[in-house]
């Protein structure tokens, strides 16, 4: 059966904006402030007091705010940052706007995350290094904190180096009871338009250092030392302002944080119907031959559920990619998270990568396919999924 003689259409992902997303952007284009202003002031305010951090500054994206997070920590030419090849390009493409080197690292199999035991070895390997960009993949947070060994924070803080957590899948995620943005140096968000929250495009930086706070603060809008929203409504002439660095164009319009506020305050409801989504796969899809269904660390609880990511097996007969073309025939999309950097063209070449030397990130992109995971996912839409997917592997 297919898409065309059933008029299925299940969409890899689907936007919820049922909230007060309208009524808040209408009072931004009413006030007559379209820019950085009101709006992105307050949805910094409740993310800090979400996140349980000192400091949130917006950003037009995830992409913005590790660049700025890199800037602030004084990477620069020369220096090498921990980097899993199982993510998304910008992860490492902002360690190169500074001129650094990434040093890539393998990813544990069925979580696609750097473990302390990867990392342990990788520091003995490159030591020196001067940061980790650590991702909780999928919304999963990593091992930071340790329990019956170290975690990630007791061997970064034991060799000196830094770390930036990339939770462009994670928000609101827990490791343990610490909420995920306030245990790193730096946590870098994404609000794109599939993440559990959205602003159309925007990101966020949080941190407990004023002086980096202060930093991103200040390159996020070019380097100058009052921004717009200031000039316009302190007691100081508007035109009058220093320029002290050269630095961005990244700030989040009050247009985009509207949107996000209108998120926010469903974001655990969002998450508990994402949440809602996996227990129906995990329970459909448990005893299925030749399917590997997505570790889970901690309690489903703690987890974002931004991807459901299943991984194929080699034994079985269909690939992932007939796999992808026949859910499609079914009006079921998919996608694939990740096709690993050092299979990338530009960093294999740079950098001479072998994929042996990945052999956990190889698994895993060889059979990785995420399935739709978003709130408003309905249980008649969640069986077709499951049924399809028995149907295509026993056929």
């Amino acid at each position: 059966m297919n898409a065309s003689a059933n008029s299925v259409h299940i969409p890899y992902s689907r936007v919820v904006c049922d909230g007060q997303e309208l009524e808040l952007i209408r009072e931004v284009l009413e006030s007559g402030w379209l820019t950085t202003a009101g709006k992105c002031a307050l949805f910094e305010e409740k993310f800090a007091s979400v996140v349980n951090v000192e400091f949130a500054c917006a950003v037009n994206s995830c992409t913005a705010a590790l660049h700025l997070a890199l800037e602030s920590l004084g990477v620069g030419p020369g220096d090498r940052i921990f980097v899993p090849t199982m993510t998304f390009t910008a992860t490492a493409e902002v360690v190169r706007y500074l001129g650094a080197d990434p040093i890539f690292l393998d990813v544990e199999y069925g979580t696609s995350l750097v473990t302390p035991s990867i990392l342990e070895k990788a520091v003995a390997d490159h030591p020196g290094a001067k940061a980790l960009i650590v991702v909780h993949f999928g919304g999963q947070a990593a091992d930071m904190l340790g329990g019956q060994g170290p975690g990630l924070m007791d061997i970064c803080r034991r060799n000196g180096i830094r770390v930036i957590e990339d939770a462009a899948h994670a928000f609101p995620a827990r490791q343990k009871e610490q909420m995920v943005g306030s245990i790193g140096d730096i946590t870098c968000f994404s609000f794109y338009a599939n993440k559990p929250i959205t602003t159309g495009e925007g990101g966020m930086v949080t941190t407990n250092d004023p002086e980096l706070a202060r930093r991103i603060r200040l390159m996020r809008l070019h380097g100058i030392d009052r921004d717009i929203w200031n000039r316009y409504t302190a007691d100081k002439p508007s035109w009058e302002y220093d320029v002290l660095a050269p630095g961005f164009k990244y700030n989040m319009p009050d247009i985009n944080a509207a949107i996000g506020l209108a998120q926010l305050d469903r974001a655990y409801l969002l998450r508990q119907n994402r949440e809602r989504c996996a227990r129906f796969y995990f329970d459909k899809l448990q005893n299925l031959e030749g399917v590997d269904l997505p570790v889970i660390l901690d309690n489903y609880e703690n987890h974002a559920w931004h991807l459901f990511p299943i991984i194929l097996q080699d034994a079985i007969s269909v690939d992932r990619n007939d796999f992808i073309e026949r859910m499609a025939a079914r009006g079921i999309g998919t996608s694939v998270h990740y096709k690993p950097l050092h299979r990338m063209s530009y960093y294999q070449n740079r950098y001479s990568l072998n994929p042996v030397d990945f052999p956990n990130a190889e698994k895993v992109w060889r059979g990785c396919v995420s399935l739709p995971i978003y709130p408003s996912l309905n249980e008649n839409e969640l069986q077709y999924i499951c049924s399809s997917i028995e149907d295509i592997l026993k056929h």
